[in-house]
């Protein structure tokens, strides 16, 4: 057999129980809950990858920003300015910025509390809680305030949450975890963050 006809044989093997596994899968029936979490950067890219992804399919997407604040990204002007997606800014700001640990709690809560309505509402196909995690992991919101959300939201909904340091409890909710790690970054170089790459 030349190098070749083995090739062909070993793709079509991979074919074939690739096509098992996929008529194997059935529908859930309800949205996903994904995760984005870990070190490495993109968390909220890769979310926002899959926000363009929806709106392609010509689904309904809400996003809930809980730490950035009134800080402005890419992503945030560019739905902002072409209408695509329902958007809520909730957070004040990194924690840092803040250094006031019962105005965090309290922006938190809030931007819980809308997610909620958004995630309950049968309107939407996908919502995204950008940075959930940090408010999680600051204790300004409860694991399980959060599970119980997730919960009670509508069939039709999935929900990305993303940021480091996803709780366990949440990982083993969800559909699809994520871990990005992180091999090399420039800001560890000294080199500022960059508009269009890194906001």
């Amino acid at each position: 057999m030349t190098d070749a006809q083995d090739h062909k044989e070993k793709m079509k093997a991979v074919q074939a129980e690739h096509r098992k596994k996929v008529s194997e899968a059935v529908d859930p029936g309800r949205g996903l809950v994904l995760i984005n979490t870990g070190k490495g950067k993109g968390k909220s890219s890769a979310a926002f990858g899959v926000v363009i992804r929806a709106l392609g399919w010509g689904q309904k997407v809400a996003v809930v920003q809980f730490i950035k604040g009134k800080w402005k990204t890419g992503e945030r002007r560019f739905f902002e300015e072409h209408n695509l997606v329902t958007w809520h800014t909730m957070g004040e700001g990194f924690t840092w910025d803040t250094q006031d640990r019962d105005r965090d709690i309290a922006a938190a809560t809030a931007a819980f509390g809308k997610a909620r309505e958004l995630m309950e509402s049968g309107d939407y196909d996908l919502v995204v809680l950008d940075e959930i995690n940090i408010a999680l992991r600051y204790e300004y919101l409860s694991v399980d305030t959060v599970l119980d959300g997730l919960k009670a939201r509508s069939d039709r909904t999935s929900v990305f949450l993303t940021g480091r340091d996803a709780p366990q409890a949440l990982r083993d909710y969800a559909d699809l975890v994520t871990e990005m790690t992180v091999e090399k970054h420039p800001f560890e170089a000294g080199i500022k963050a960059q508009r269009g790459v890194d906001f």
